[in-house]
């Protein structure tokens, strides 16, 4: 046995803590997970207190009944014993191209609106050309590529957002709801700090009545501003997490002005390579 190894918590427990602690971050009482779940409330107790050890089966029901995201379910496995059950491809892989050629294709046909490709934590893996110019002074000022934190920390941001209280309050929103269910994720609850941050230093606006239908993210560009509204594509049919993971993020003119800008700006960028 390696030296590690004496110090690590047995699987019993293992497996107890982190069904105790998924059960209380998705705010459920035991009784409310065993309807669930198919199970009687004392199993779900004695599992908790490592009086009882699950079946692979088991962990997967108990996981589904806690709606446990993908790739926190391969922890869930291992707390119990087990061996992970979902893939985590690289988006880079041989294996995942007809995906990148999908993606590829989606990001063409928005242009020439905005195309954002991101992973679970708001980090850009890819963008259609006229994204990519939108989003250059941001990155430049926030010194990353990660949505949230060019919205967040950016310098530039309340120059270049018109209405940043706004989307910073909406990007909160989804952050919050991300947290909850992911259920532990570090680097989530370290966008949530920020954006909260951000809130303190750039209120949105009070609540009118009546509350608009849309609310668009507005950007100054040149002498004029670019009003969008997005949309956001998922790919929940795989069983791999990096799938899973990703969204595609499109954004939408929302007038006149905007679309006569995009198509001007699309005009001006120089050709994308096939």
């Amino acid at each position: 046995m390696a030296l590690h190894d004496l110090h690590a918590p047995p699987v019993d427990v293992a497996f107890a803590d982190a069904l105790r602690h998924w059960r209380r971050t998705k705010h459920m009482s035991q009784l409310e997970l065993a309807l669930c779940s198919g199970v009687s409330a004392r199993h779900v107790s004695f599992l908790e207190t490592g009086r009882a050890r699950p079946s692979r089966e088991m962990v997967l029901q108990l996981a589904d009944a806690l709606m446990i995201p993908h790739g926190a379910r391969n922890a869930f496995l291992s707390a119990a014993g087990f061996a992970a059950l979902y893939p985590q491809t690289p988006l880079e892989s041989a294996a995942l191209a007809p995906l990148r050629s999908a993606l590829a294709s989606l990001m063409r046909r928005q242009s020439p609106d905005p195309a954002i490709l991101l992973d679970r934590h708001w980090t850009i893996r890819d963008t259609n050309p006229t994204a990519r110019a939108l989003l250059a002074p941001l990155h430049e000022g926030a010194g990353e590529m990660n949505v949230i934190r060019m919205m967040a920390t950016s310098p530039l941001a309340p120059v270049f957002v018109v209405n940043l209280g706004e989307v910073l309050l909406e990007l909160l929103g989804r952050i919050r709801l991300e947290c909850a269910d992911a259920g532990d994720d570090p680097v989530l609850a370290g966008l949530r700090r920020d954006l909260e941050g951000a809130l303190v230093r750039h209120p949105p606006p009070k609540a009118t009545a009546p509350r608009r239908p849309l609310v668009p993210t507005v950007l100054r560009f040149g002498d004029g501003e670019l009003r969008f509204v997005s949309s956001v594509v998922q790919f929940g049919t795989s069983e791999d997490i990096t799938v899973r993971d990703l969204r595609l993020e499109l954004l939408f003119s929302v007038d006149d002005a905007t679309r006569a800008a995009m198509a001007a700006l699309t005009d001006a960028l120089p050709p994308t390579p096939p």
